[in-house]
Parts: structure tokens; C-alpha cells; sequence
């Protein structure tokens, strides 16, 4: 089944020349089904290039999904068009009286920031609270994924020295969790930050999943509030680090190559994507998990028993 986006979305020609299935919204009201209802809370300033990293990995799964991009209501975007918000966005907001089977909450680069320094963390605790009772499946990353286990569990964040920056090998820690179906021993995973969670802050009502000898905890799931805290960018596409090398040379700000993502070390080769597979494993197996669990009737999300 194909994912459900507005028809003019930019993220549409995109993942229509990848292959993945699109359908657009005259036929999806044409089909007896009830589609998935995932929200997209994009917290990353290029929120184009990150609606479409999304929606290429839950497009994949064999169910139909209808995305709803959602924002926060009082930030303004620095690098998307009011253009672009207003005609494919709506604010949590205009959104919570809804119901959602799953909702993903982004990154920011606003990491090094105290959590209750970011001018919009009023509202996301706000948000944070009501995925409690209007979502089945809250999925949670990088810095979404650090403010959403301060906020449920209190796990601090550290800075770092120097930033976290490349593809790591990471290990299977639960090869029976239904989040990690298929997923080898061992695998990579794209890291992009100057911050970490340390595996002894980690409370023992989290499991993790995943996890990297160099960079930490990396997906921790918790079962009885149905969320998964995902630390690092395995969402990102082939030239994301890349283009965060790129900008960061350009703008004279220190950086190094980042770790295992180049050919021999070299920034003026093509990086190899080496982590798309399981990319597409771990959303498929989250989208899967939602809807072998959701109640059938959205009005019954978040309802206990």
C-alpha cells in the first residue's frame, strides 16, 4: 500500500522517481480502508529535506499511512518558506483535538541548549503530555528523542568534547524485540551530534535496543508508554553528512571528517549508503507494530485497558 501525502508536496516528486508508492488524496478517499494515521512533528530547520526522508521510509511498509505534517505553533522556520508551512503544515494546535496511531517527533540543532532555554519547550512538553493520551506509538529522534526521555524520565544530557560525527558500528542488543525484525548483529548507523545519554542514567522501565561501543545508547524503546527513542539519524539519507561536513568547512566552523562515511577517509569521494537497509527495517517493523496493536477505532487511542 502506498503513503497518503498532499499532492503538491515537494517530498511527492521525490519518492515517486525512487519508486515508492504515492497515492494521491483522490484516490485514498476512493479506497475502504482506514489508513494509519501518522503525524510528523518536524522540528529540523531544512523541514522539506526531512519530510522526505520520513515519508520514504514509512511509504515502504505494506499499509497505507496518511502523514500529517505538523509544526510548532510559535516558532518561526529560518529555512522554509512561510509558503511551504502554511500550505502543507498545520500547528499542534490545529491538531490536537485529533487522534493519531503514531507520531514522530524530529531533531533540532538546539542541542547544547538547556531543554528549558529552547523557546519552544513550553509548548513541546505540552505536546509531549498529550502524545500520553491522543497516540498509540509516539517515535522520537535525536534531540526529540533526549528532550522526550528528560521530559518522561528525567535521563540528562551531556555535551560533549567534540562532536559525534559519522557512521558507527552499533550492536543488536535484542534481536527478539519486534522493532528489530531481521536486523543483523551489527550494523551502521549515521551520528550527528555534541551531545549523548550515558547507559547509567538509562531507567530500567527503558530497554536498550541499540547500542554503539564509541557514541552510547542509540534506540531505546519503552513498553508500557509505547514509545521509541531513537538518539542518532538513521532516517538520513545518502549525503546528509556530507552536506553537514560541506557547510561547516564553508563556514571556517572546526570539524572533522566524519568517522567511517568516506571512502578511505576522503571527502572529495561519493560516500556509500551503508545503513538504508536497516533504515527502512526499523520504521517498517515500528509501522508493522503499530498497527498489529492500534485500536481499529481511532477514538479509542489513548483509552486505557
Amino acid at each position: 500500500m502506498p503513503i497518503k501525502i498532499p499532492d503538491q508536496l515537494p517530498a511527492r516528486e521525490i519518492l515517486v522517481r525512487e519508486g515508492v508508492s504515492v497515492m494521491d488524496e483522490r484516490t485514498a478517499l476512493r479506497q475502504d480502508i482506514r489508513p494509519l494515521q501518522i503525524g510528523l512533528l518536524n522540528l529540523m530547520p531544512n523541514k522539506v529535506r526531512t519530510e522526505t526522508q520520513i515519508a520514504r521510509l514509512i511509504g515502504a511498509t505494506p499499509l497505507q499511512v496518511e502523514l500529517t505534517l505538523v509544526r510548532i505553533g510559535n516558532h518561526k522556520a529560518r529555512n522554509t518558506s512561510e509558503d511551504h508551512l502554511i500550505s502543507f503544515y498545520q500547528t499542534w494546535e490545529e491538531v490536537k483535538g485529533r487522534k493519531f496511531d503514531g507520531f514522530i517527533v524530529t531533531g533540532a540543532p538546539i542541542e547544547t541548549l538547556p531543554f528549558e532555554d529552547v523557546t519552544y519547550w513550553e509548548e513541546l512538553t505540552r505536546i509531549l503530555d498529550w502524545t500520553a493520551t491522543h497516540v498509540h506509538s509516539g517515535f522520537f529522534i535525536c534531540w526529540g528523542a533526549m528532550a522526550a526521555a528528560w521530559h518522561f524520565h528525567r535521563v540528562p544530557k551531556y555535551t560533549l568534547e567534540t562532536k559525534a560525527f559519522g557512521v558507527y558500528r552499533h550492536r543488536n542488543n535484542a534481536p527478539a524485540s519486534p522493532y528489530l525484525s531481521g536486523f543483523s548483529d551489527d550494523f551502521i548507523v549515521p551520528v550527528s551530534r555534541w551531545t549523548e545519554i550515558r547507559r547509567g542514567d538509562v531507567p530500567a522501565a527503558l530497554d536498550v535496543l541499540m547500542e554503539s561501543d564509541v557514541t552510547g545508547p542509540c534506540l531505546l524503546a519503552e513498553p508500557t508508554g509505547n514509545r521509541l527513542y531513537m538518539f542518532n539519524h538513521i532516517e538520513y539519507d545518502s549525503l546528509s553528512l556530507k552536506e553537514e561536513y560541506d557547510r561547516d568547512v564553508a563556514s571556517g566552523t572546526p570539524i572533522e571528517v566524519p568517522h567511517g562515511y568516506f571512502p578511505d577517509d576522503d571527502p572529495s569521494r561519493q560516500p556509500l549508503n551503508r545503513w538504508r537497509s536497516h533504515a527502512h527495517l526499523l520504521f517498517g517493523n515500528w509501522i508493522n507494530q503499530v498497527y498489529q496493536t492500534t485500536p481499529y477505532d481511532l477514538a479509542d487511542v489513548g483509552k486505557a485497558g
